[in-house]
């Protein structure tokens, strides 16, 4: 009899082990195809000159499918010229993405004057450095999560004269 009760148990823990599985498979594939928020970084400004540094400004346009308001844990940038790293930060808790629209946010980058006046003796007469910016914006969709959304954008900015600064 113990033989019979443990080829019942073992055949009922197969059916089991299916069964979560399918339901694996079913979560995964539901999950896969849940649309998420599209974001492009529309463009990067020269802002100003301030006791920090020099101050740029990305706008980051945000498209939500979502008829409800999803709140953004997070905005992570890293800016480069060439391979070197001229600037990075961590902005928290920056707000939330309208509901069914497009939310633009203004990201404030913050170089360096030590960065920016090596990079200055890097650079030729136009005054403009290539650049590439890699945006991380982290947001939590509800039974999802948090996700990251990763948006990089390439070109050139321009370096501060001496006429910015007076």
């Amino acid at each position: 009899m113990a033989s019979s009760e443990q080829k019942l148990v073992e055949e009922n823990g197969s059916v089991i082990s299916n069964l979560l599985d399918k339901a694996k498979g079913f979560i995964a594939e539901k999950l896969a195809n849940i649309p998420t928020p599209e974001a492009t970084v529309d463009d990067v400004d020269f802002k100003g000159v301030s006791r920090q540094g020099v101050d740029y400004h990305a706008k980051v346009s945000v498209k939500n499918p979502y008829s409800q308001s999803i709140p953004i844990c997070q905005i992570s940038y890293i800016l480069k010229s060439a391979t070197r790293t001229i600037a990075s930060g961590t902005i928290p808790d920056p707000g939330s993405l309208v509901g069914k629209g497009t939310t633009v946010l203004d990201v404030p980058v913050k170089v360096a004057y030590g960065i920016a006046v090596s990079l200055m003796k890097d650079i030729g007469s136009d005054w403009d450095i290539d650049y590439q910016l890699d945006i991380g914006l982290t947001i939590d969709i509800p039974v999802v999560g948090d996700i990251t959304i990763p948006v990089s954008t390439k070109g050139e900015i321009k370096l501060p004269s001496l006429r910015d600064f007076f």
